[in-house]
């Protein structure tokens, strides 16, 4: 991958960390809008510019396994063997908080949410900065992620003091989010690492989500939205759909599989990767191209019930919820 960040953007960016303001750094999921962990000014400017919730928890980017100390407690031998297995990566353990854990970090929580990425830049600035750094999607929230550094730009003009631009996320979507801070390991948000790999790792089924699992980022029920409302729709009920839109006069964006599409006018049609990899790696990209089309709807082909499009299935649920309302 080729990166236009060099050495000395990297010193730059741990500096502006130290100095507590915000720098926009890519991972292999999403590019994330970072901020010093240990410094609660600095945390505030990363709620301020995204206006996000106080109470929605922030996960910490930390260079490897060792440092897991530095911010969690009790941490079960689950959090190591996954580590091993997966970090760096696209997984996030949530964990028991250490002492000393700000509750900006947690949402108020005794839990905290860790992960090692993997992309070489953000282990280039973690590693540059020696410490720990917030680092959520670099977007509005509840809007779609940022997966290049012109997203970023265009979510925040200049509100980001520094943005290194590492190219395009190779993964596209975030994290996989493991649970380990009770009785059970629990999958809290599908990602890349599925589920059944992270059984296989542990040698333990993991539970869903319950009444009592952690607040966990990117799971409120709409979100990854764009602006323009989503609606997911089966292949089949695709050209329907997109001429009664057309008959109301409504322009249509399209977001499907296969580049067959009707003759309808002012349509906006993409053609998705046809495999997991590419069509993840292409989504947040495709729905902002589809956003910025100036259409009154965009309709997205229902992915495959396939487990490999588990977290594919999560991101464009959050991003349709509220579709009903649509006209």
């Amino acid at each position: 991958m080729e990166h236009t960040a060099n050495a000395a953007d990297i010193t730059a960016a741990a500096a502006t960390l130290r100095a507590g303001n915000l720098v926009a750094f890519p991972t292999e999921t999403v590019y994330g809008l970072g901020a010093d962990a240990a410094n609660e000014d600095a945390i505030k400017k990363v709620f301020a510019a995204k206006g996000r919730p106080h109470d929605h928890p922030l996960i910490v980017h930390i260079a490897n396994a060792a440092q897991l100390g530095d911010w969690a407690s009790d941490i079960p031998p689950a959090a190591y063997t996954l580590a091993k297995k997966f970090w760096p990566g696209p997984l996030t353990l949530i964990l028991k908080r250490a002492q000393g854990v700000s509750d900006f970090v947690t949402g108020g929580q005794d839990t905290v949410a860790l992960r090692v990425p993997a992309h070489p830049l953000a282990q280039a600035l973690l590693n540059a900065f020696g410490g720990g750094i917030v680092g959520p999607s670099a977007n509005r929230f509840g809007h779609v992620s940022s997966t290049t550094a012109e997203h970023v730009r265009q979510e925040f003009g200049g509100a980001v003091d520094c943005i290194l631009d590492g190219g395009a996320c190779e993964v596209g979507i975030e994290s996989t989010i493991v649970d380990l801070s009770g009785a059970t390991p629990a999958m809290l948000r599908p990602g890349l690492i599925t589920a059944a790999e992270i059984e296989m790792a542990l040698g333990v089924a993991l539970a869903a989500p319950g009444a009592q699992s952690p607040r966990a980022p990117g799971t409120m029920e709409k979100h990854y939205a764009p602006r323009t409302p989503v609606m997911l729709v089966e292949a089949d009920l695709i050209d329907e759909l997109a001429r009664s839109f057309a008959r109301q006069g409504k322009r249509v964006a399209v977001l499907a599989r296969n580049a067959r599409q009707p003759l309808i006018d002012k349509l906006t049609w993409i053609a998705a990767p046809d495999a997991v990899a590419g069509y993840a790696h292409d989504l947040y990209a495709n729905l902002r191209l589809l956003d910025d089309a100036g259409c009154d709807v965009i309709i997205v082909e229902e992915p495959p019930l396939a487990m490999a499009w588990a977290a594919v299935r999560d991101r464009l649920g959050r991003a349709a919820a509220g579709a009903e309302e649509i006209d």
